[in-house]
């Protein structure tokens, strides 16, 4: 893009006050203080010829004189971006959603800083200077923006991120190398255990590399390894080496039970002190425990696939583990839970000689493992040889399955339930009954990551002790029977007093058990969740064969729970209030249901639910209806819109008019005029037509008493002159009424209002002086059979 001069050229003469404002943008270095000090009608006429590096700078003098720079980096980013950002109308500071496009922009490489003169200021470093305004990052493929972060040169980038970033996603990842994961360790550790970042999503990876899976679920948790081994360019991490020293000045005056995962503190290759015998026997336990490792399918799981021993046992299985034999040392337990001590020591017994053999290997692979550095410690640990060491497995006890969900053991998660039982040998060095070491998230969301019965195994041992976490969302993961891991994962963190979960979110392609059994599972598992959403698209293939050992839960009792918000989204079942009654009764705080893809088996069905929603939950003020027929149940939906506790109602794509009588629509409109706590009315997807939309204009008339705000009639093949008779009736009623009118909001997506764009931009202009009006230019051919159906 031209300069400043170039570009006043080319537009033709400008005043003296125009020019005056081109010669002082390119002398800023020098006149910077006494510019900030212009009056306010000079500073104008300049903030548009600065370079970004100079309207940041001058946004402090534009808010005394009164100006506002929001027009200014919208044009810019018109330029610069040359796309329309969606929601464009709810960006609230251009400015930062500028800087935050134009840093990721930079750092994957797909904007060149040269290609307008306004980011081509000599001051101006493009990560540097604009890191402090994002608050969201997305990393894809192979993470190459991790590797730029955590490069030296970007330390103080990296600083910035530590205190302004909230959110970070990965997207579309790619197989990655150690170097690059190293990086990635830098990046979260900085970012997550020193920084502010409190949400991770992951999405969009059909062919996950697991250990880079684990990694980042590991590292968002909080999990990691003692912080003076985590070294920043070959100098340990100053943050944790602060805290390292405080939390070692307490160990030396208090040892707090920490179970079998208490990690050791070292620091610069120096050992703890221990006696010999003590030192022989935890590094004759961690070798065991390597070669145990080695005989899973995933090794790349086995630093986080264990479950906690009894606390006798766990005291002595602390150990050491030496691959690099001075630099390296740590803490480990066996990831099965182990029916007696006893037994414990006879295992130990039985591995004596393949121990010896596997030390030997360990000295030939030093040269290696050195190589590998510290970075696989906390992940995993890796197995050099096959079938080195094999525990009796007569020794490990395969724990509860899942129809004794409501009575395994706190604190052990996932211990063997079908869908989730182990393949192979033992795997597993850590447990998670360690101390959180470092700060963790409050919201981890996987979106379309297919979750092995490994990863899962993982999670659910991650979850057992999270917490912080407040919103988890798992969606299209293809759990399967695999859900009972991760309920196993949530029953530990419901033991916690202090944890945090409130949202969960589950959806899928294939549904393992009927929608409401799992709702009545994770209710009964965790009743603290202040949300839940259940979604399936279609039924499970096999549903009939029930996996043994994973019987029904619609016979768990579900304890009083806190639930505000249910979503459930059947996958063409039948809704059955008999079923769902349970949970009404538990939820006495519940505020909003949706219900959606249900079918009704009978027609007493739906007025049985109003029953029970009128008598179990008085609190309701949200109800929604998607894809349910409710052509054939006007008496009830009459019921809904007299309810006067509901202020929200929606009735989506659930055929409401289908065969509607003029009668029908006469007493939808007189409810609904007399109903004055309803506050908002949706009905997007029932063809309403035109005649319709102009009949619910009555609504608003003079002698109603409706206090109605929200009216959406979405998708309901409307033409343009149907809403300008709608807009003319409203127009005549609220004159009527003196303009006194709550009505605020209408919204009008994919309707017929391209066919006659002059009669529907005149119809929306008028409507815009009344309300506020949210439509999109929407092909209406597309719905050609539709709007047959209506004629």
């Amino acid at each position: 893009m031209a300069s400043p001069r170039e570009a006043m050229s080319a537009e033709g003469p400008h005043s003296l006050q125009a020019l005056s404002a081109a010669a002082v943008s390119r002398s800023m270095a020098a006149l910077e203080p006494d510019v900030w000090a212009l009056p306010g009608h000079l500073l104008r006429g300049l903030l548009p010829l600065l370079s970004v590096f100079r309207l940041e700078r001058a946004e402090a003098a534009a808010r005394r004189a009164g100006l506002s720079t929001q027009p200014i980096w919208r044009k810019l980013w018109d330029d610069v971006m040359k796309t329309r950002p969606p929601n464009s109308e709810n960006i609230p500071c251009w400015r930062k959603k500028f800087f935050e496009t134009f840093f990721s922009n930079v750092l994957h490489g797909v904007l060149d800083v040269s290609s307008d003169w306004r980011l081509n200021d000599r001051h101006f470093s493009p990560l540097l200077h604009s890191s402090p305004h994002v608050s969201q990052l997305t990393l894809c493929n192979m993470l190459q923006g991790a590797v730029e972060l955590a490069a030296e040169h970007n330390q103080k980038v990296l600083e910035n991120l530590a205190s302004s970033l909230r959110i970070l996603k990965f997207q579309h990842l790619l197989s990655s190398d150690q170097s690059i994961r190293r990086s990635l360790v830098l990046l979260l550790h900085r970012l997550i255990h020193h920084g502010s970042v409190s949400h991770v999503s992951m999405c969009a990876w059909p062919v996950p590399d697991t250990v880079l899976l684990v990694l980042i679920l590991s590292m968002s948790a909080g999990f990691w390894r003692s912080g003076n081994a985590l070294t920043y360019h070959s100098s340990p991490c100053g943050l944790c080496r602060e805290e390292g020293d405080t939390q070692s000045q307490k160990s030396t005056q208090e040892r707090p039970e920490k179970g079998c995962c208490s990690e050791r503190e070292w620091s610069d290759g120096e050992h703890q002190k221990e006696s010999p015998r003590a030192l022989e026997k935890a590094d004759m336990q961690a070798e065991v425990n390597g070669c145990v490792a080695g005989t899973g399918q995933n090794t790349a799981l086995s630093g986080l696939n264990c479950f906690p021993l009894e606390k006798q046992a766990c005291e002595e299985a602390s150990i050491k583990v030496s691959c690099d034999h001075t630099s390296r040392q740590g803490s480990s337990c066996f990831s099965e839970q182990l029916s007696h001590h006893s037994a414990l020591r006879k295992s130990r017994r039985r591995t004596k000689s393949a121990v010896g053999k596997k030390r030997r290997c360990l000295r030939r692979s030093r040269g290696l493992c050195a190589d590998l550095d510290d970075l696989y410690d906390f992940v995993f640990t890796v197995a050099r040889e096959d079938n080195s060491v094999s525990i009796d497995q007569n020794t490990i006890t395969e724990g509860e399955n899942a129809d004794n969900l409501t009575s395994s053991s706190t604190g052990s998660p996932c211990c063997g339930h079908v869908g989730c039982k182990r393949r192979g040998g033992s795997t597993g060095i850590f447990s998670l009954k360690a101390a959180h070491r470092f700060r963790s998230v409050s919201t981890l969301e996987l979106f379309s990551i297919p979750l092995s019965d490994d990863t899962c195994r993982t999670l659910s041992n991650l979850l057992s002790s999270w917490v912080s976490l407040e919103n988890l969302v798992l969606s299209y993961n293809g759990l399967g029977a695999n859900i009972f891991c991760i309920l196993s994962g949530l029953r530990a963190l419901s033991q916690y007093s202090d944890c945090c979960l409130r949202v969960l979110r589950v959806s899928d392609v294939f549904s393992h058990m009927p929608c409401m059994e799992l709702v009545h599972c994770i209710l009964s598992v965790f009743p603290r969740l202040h949300t839940l959403s259940v979604s399936f698209d279609l039924k499970n293939q096999l549903e009939g064969n029930r996996p043994e050992g994973n019987p029904s839960c619609s016979d768990a009792e579900i304890p009083e729970c806190c639930l505000e918000q249910l979503e459930i989204r059947f996958p063409r079942e039948p809704l059955h209030t008999a079923f769902l009654l349970p949970v009404l009764k538990a939820s006495k705080s519940l505020q909003q249901l949706s219900l959606d893809s249900a079918t009704l088996p009978s027609s007493q069905e739906l007025g049985l639910l109003l029953q029970a929603l009128k008598e179990c939950n008085p609190n309701l003020k949200k109800l929604s209806f998607h894809d349910v027929n409710l052509a054939d149940h006007q008496k009830e939906v009459l019921l809904l819109l007299q309810d006067p506790m509901l202020q929200e109602i929606t009735f989506s794509f659930c055929r409401l008019f289908e065969s509607c009588t003029t009668e029908f629509l006469s007493e939808i409109i007189n409810t609904v005029k007399r109903n004055s706590s309803l506050k908002s009315l949706k009905l997007p997807g029932n063809r309403l037509g035109n005649h319709r939309l102009v009949a619910l204009a009555d609504i608003f008339s003079e002698d109603s008493s409706s206090s109605l705000c929200q009216l959406d009639v979405s998708s309901n093949c409307i033409k343009p002159d149907g809403l300008l008779e709608f807009t003319k009736k409203l127009e005549g009623y609220i004159q009527q009424r003196g303009g006194k009118i709550q009505f605020t909001h209408l919204r009008l997506f994919q309707n017929w209002l391209d066919q006659d764009a002059e009669t529907a931009q005149e119809a929306l202009r008028r409507l815009r002086a009344v309300c506020s009006v949210v439509n999109d230019s929407w092909d209406s051919s597309q719905a050609f059979a539709d709007y047959i159906s209506v004629m």
